[in-house]
């Protein structure tokens, strides 16, 4: 303090300055350090990219607190002003709690998902506000990149009370059910035959059948005939899919080929039947 004037406008703001450089300086380094440690120590933990993230976004916030704080205190102009507002620190306790419940609300949520780990950095997950992949989880948000490159910038007080679908938390793979509807009249047989054969021609369709299965000759693709019903009958394919985030894709791909393929054998598909009474 002695090679700054805190008595007068430039020396205060010369020190302030002197003071942001040397906490950015220090939060640099202390991250870098501490981000190598981790990353020797988590490089192959599954959450270990979270970790580094939000504690690269705590420490910058810390350190941030630190040099606003050393600047109130070691400043004498600042150091009277907050003499005369603590001077009502009951009110103004009241005052601050009121208005920092929703920070401290989202920081805690935060570090409870950083801790318990229901979704990490990169997972494919689902809330009832729209689904994407999980991009950065910060002090007071999580962000969430949509299959429409949009972000949803959800506080983590929010998103850490509802019930998140993760697609990709212990294992990629997923079970995708597939719906067609055929004519009362189908071949049930042919139905499943094409519907199987057009599956295994999809991308990213995986055998999952057990050894047992297949030294039983098992079908590699589970196709079940679900309901009839007045005029048609509803069967369902059961893929698994080893990359959650083609199932759209491949849902449609496979719609296709196997209309196409009901077109090309006569499969007759339903037709609504309306009875008239007069």
């Amino acid at each position: 303090m002695n090679y700054f004037n805190l008595e007068s406008s430039v020396g205060i703001a010369l020190y302030s300055i002197a003071i942001v450089v040397v906490c950015w300086v220090f939060s640099r380094l202390s991250r870098t350090l501490l981000i190598l440690f981790l990353k020797r120590r988590f490089t192959k933990e599954t959450f270990g990219e979270t970790r580094l993230k939000f504690t690269r976004n705590s420490l910058r916030f810390i350190f941030g607190m630190i040099g606003v704080l050393v600047i109130i205190f070691t400043v004498p102009v600042y150091r009277e002003q907050v003499g005369y507002i603590f001077s009502g620190a009951g009110i103004l306790a009241a005052i601050l709690g009121f208005a920092a419940k929703d920070a401290i609300s989202n920081l805690i949520a935060g570090l409870f998902i950083v801790l318990f780990r229901p979704f990490r950095i990169g997972d494919y997950i689902e809330l009832n506000r729209g689904m994407g992949i999980v991009e950065d989880i910060t002090l007071r948000h999580t962000v969430i990149n949509t299959f429409e490159n949009k972000r949803l910038i959800i506080p983590n007080s929010v998103i850490s009370t509802e019930s998140v679908l993760n697609f990709t938390i212990q294992d990629s793979k997923i079970l995708s059910f597939n719906n067609f509807m055929t004519g009362l009249d189908a071949d049930i047989d042919l139905v499943k035959k094409i519907i199987a054969e057009e599956a295994s021609e999809l991308d990213f369709v995986i055998d999952n059948r057990t050894p047992k299965d297949v030294i039983d000759d098992s079908p590699e693709f589970d196709v079940r005939l679900i309901e009839v019903t007045d005029c048609a009958i509803h069967i369902r394919a059961y893929l698994w899919l080893s990359d959650p985030l083609e199932e759209f894709k491949m849902k449609s791909l496979f719609k296709e080929a196997v209309h196409k393929r009901f077109r090309a054998e006569g499969v007759c598909l339903p037709i609504p039947l309306r009875k008239i009474v007069r």
